[in-house]
């Protein structure tokens, strides 16, 4: 039987394909379109060369996704191997040029040297969703970020104390200055009919906020130069977070439909901490099949919440964050651990007893995180929800 590897530099438009076989010879390199019809006949023409092929690619989403399901619904056997990985290996290899064709050459012989890349498996439809919409939340995240930065910066330059009496993450403020972003127009409206104004628009707290724009505006007298131009700009750019704030509203109602679908949501949702939001997140940086994972220390590892060692002669005990993990998931652990110390009894306790070692508050944090992905580990083995007390077994 014949075994021969192919390596895949994927791209947006196109992808550079390598094959090689158990002597690291090359029998094929080719650049092909990021096309159904092409990759079709690179993969009829991968397997007329051997009997038994193992891919590797350098993405495992994105541009290559085409690709990675048109193998994967063909049964090829497919690794992933990041693109650091590649990046780092390059450097054993002769010459110091970079081509898509020696990444590819590269990626080929890792993936035939290698015996712990990881494997891309047929995904759940489910899954991929939750993915999707969980990626466009984060993207209209950012995007409000950018534009609540934009509004800070501009009100600042005509209306600096405005800027610090108000709160841009909640709708009042926003609202507000929907209508009025100058002091004098708020000086001319004054505080009655302020409030009216925003209790007509439902603001909660109308009177406090009208208290507060009056006296920011009673403390400048002074026209800011550009000040009409930039309030519009202001009015402008209070209306886009609030657009953006219906449409974050509206993808965490379906985030939070798509993740009551899935088998184990029961289950993760019972961990202390992790509601809809953060077991999609979940669901999306694991694909909720744990079976991937051998044993909790691997998911923590792939979490970063594990501390990788990095010890050298006569230094040992020298303990790092790892270098390589998914910010996604790491993301879920720690910002649920953080929420779990206020709503969870034990939670705190070890939380308080890591602290009363001596820890600083994120190590603290980043041990409840660990202590949880086992917990969650072990629920999803065993396909149970969380129970404050641990179930006990009756001798028999």
């Amino acid at each position: 039987m014949t075994a021969i590897w192919a390596g895949i530099d994927a791209g947006r438009t196109h992808h550079h394909c390598v094959v090689i076989d158990d002597t690291g010879k090359r029998l094929l390199s080719r650049r092909v379109a990021n096309d159904e019809t092409e990759l079709l006949k690179l993969l009829a023409d991968v397997l007329a060369l051997g009997d038994e092929v193992t891919w590797g690619i350098d993405l495992a989403d994105g541009g290559a996704a085409l690709l990675i399901d048109l193998l994967l619904n063909h049964g090829q056997h497919t690794l992933y191997i990041p693109g650091r990985a590649v990046s780092r290996a390059s450097e054993g290899y002769r010459g110091e040029g970079k081509t898509d064709a020696k990444d590819a050459a590269i990626i080929a012989d890792q993936t035939r040297l290698r015996r712990d890349l990881q494997p891309l498996l047929p995904g759940d439809e489910l899954v991929a969703e939750i993915k999707v919409h969980t990626g466009h939340r984060r993207d209209l995240a950012d995007d409000r970020t950018r534009v609540i930065n934009r509004l800070h910066n501009h009100l600042t330059s005509i209306f600096p104390a405005l800027d610090r009496a108000l709160d841009l993450t909640n709708t009042g403020p926003l609202i507000l200055l929907t209508g009025y972003q100058t002091p004098a127009a708020i000086r001319r409206t004054g505080a009655r009919r302020l409030e009216t104004w925003l209790r007509n628009r439902k603001v909660r707290g109308a009177a406090e906020l009208a208290e507060k724009a009056l006296a920011a505006a009673e403390s400048q007298h002074t026209s800011a130069t550009g000040e009409k131009p930039t309030a519009q700009l202001v009015h402008t750019l209070a209306k886009e977070v609030m657009r953006l704030n219906e449409q974050i509203a509206e993808t965490d109602k379906l985030i939070e439909a798509r993740f009551r679908e899935h088998k184990h949501a029961e289950v993760i949702a019972s961990m202390p901490g992790i509601g809809p939001l953060l077991g999609a997140e979940f669901l999306a940086a694991t694909g909720g099949d744990m079976t991937a994972f051998e044993s909790p220390d691997r998911l923590a590892g792939f979490a970063g919440v594990a501390p990788a060692p990095r010890d050298s002669g006569k230094i040992s005990g020298n303990l790092h964050r790892p270098r390589r993990y998914s910010r996604r998931l790491q993301r879920v652990f720690y910002t649920s651990a953080l929420i779990s110390i206020r709503c969870c009894d034990e939670s705190r306790r070890f939380y308080d007893r890591k602290r009363a070692e001596g820890k600083r508050h994120t190590q603290a944090v980043l041990a409840l995180a660990r202590r949880r992905v086992n917990v969650l580990w072990a629920l999803l083995r065993d396909g149970r929800c969380y129970e404050p007390i641990p179930p006990v077994t009756n001798a028999a």
